[in-house]
């Protein structure tokens, strides 16, 4: 029997699903605890040592995974609208080198702590005003143009950090590829996310019906009354701003704004009303799983919350794919 959901009831369960990942992700750790402790924990109640584990550890990581996954699902899921195709990600641009050259240059400075979130963002900017502006052509931009300059100016960083891991001191190497491959230990700052993310879809979802002609086609939603020079820069404007965002939260998390959108596409349709929202809920509950099997697989030592999402997301992503087909 097929069961046919409306739009505000998947989007319930999605925002179900994420409370309990986030529950989930609260109460493990290298001192597990139960739901009741962390419940008590969140009202200032119980053991000192579990408030000081919720509040001063967990939660801040947590809030930052998880806004980390929602700003790159919902970035790749506006990128791939934008170019008009499937294996767009928030990093085809050349955003994420853009701030790992900053970064590894700044660690290979001797910084740390917030500013190396500082370098990133500014590598991040940088990287994204080179793209847009190098694109141009008589005051316009086309996506062909936008990701085939993106994929030159990615292939640039990546030589650059390269050479920059060549010639690096071999203390600083490891904690240079931690970064490079996602690291939310010192994400301690997680409200430049959220606001982000809040604000991100504040002013893209009004915009979703005509997101929906876009990904038609733009002679298709010009015919239908869509302002596609605004609404594509608008996109352009607010993918690449969350993707920068991430990337000083958390470093370069792969993988995320690939597979989730694809995922939801499967699973869902291709409206962006539900695409949209249920894109970035699921890449919460994705970045924060993932983080959270990161950190308590080999307690007290942790892995790069990167490579957990890649040996999560791809196979459930193919799993879906094949199922799809059949």
């Amino acid at each position: 029997m097929n069961i046919k959901l409306s739009h505000n009831s998947i989007l319930l369960l999605m925002l179900l699903l994420a409370i309990v990942v986030v529950v989930f992700s609260l109460s493990q750790g290298s001192v597990a605890l139960t739901v009741s402790e962390v419940a008590l924990a969140l009202q200032s109640e119980g053991t000192y040592l579990a408030q000081t584990l919720i509040w001063e550890l967990r939660v801040p990581r947590v809030m930052a995974a998880f806004a980390t996954g929602a700003l790159l699902s919902l970035a790749g899921a506006l990128m791939q609208i934008l170019l008009r195709n499937p294996l767009a990600d928030p990093y085809v641009l050349g955003i994420s080198g853009g701030a790992s050259v900053m970064v590894l240059g700044a660690i290979l400075l001797g910084l740390s702590g917030v500013l190396l979130s500082g370098a990133a963002f500014i590598g991040a900017v940088i990287s994204t005003l080179l793209v847009f502006g190098l694109s141009q052509r008589t005051g316009q931009t086309t996506p062909i143009r936008l990701l085939l300059t993106g994929v030159v100016i990615a292939a640039g960083w990546g030589a650059c950090i390269t050479l920059m891991l060549a010639v690096a001191p071999p203390q600083k190497i490891p904690g240079m590829l931690f970064w490079l491959m996602g690291d939310l230990s010192y994400a301690h700052t997680p409200w430049l996310a959220w606001v982000t993310l809040l604000a991100a879809m504040g002013v893209i979802m009004p915009f979703a019906k005509s997101l929906n002609v876009l990904s038609r086609g733009p002679l298709q939603a010009a015919a239908l009354g869509v302002n596609v020079t605004l609404v594509e820069r608008l996109v352009f404007v607010l993918a690449s701003l969350m993707t920068a965002v991430a990337v000083t939260t958390a470093g370069s998390v792969g993988f995320v704004g690939l597979v989730v959108p694809h995922m939801m596409r499967l699973i869902l349709g291709n409206d962006q009303r539900v695409i949209l929202p249920a894109a970035a809920l699921a890449g919460g509950c994705l970045v924060t799983f993932a983080d959270t099997i990161a950190r308590t697989v080999i307690a007290p030592e942790q892995l790069p919350v990167g490579v957990m999402t890649a040996l999560l997301g791809v196979p459930t992503f193919l799993f879906l794919l094949r199922k799809g087909r059949m």
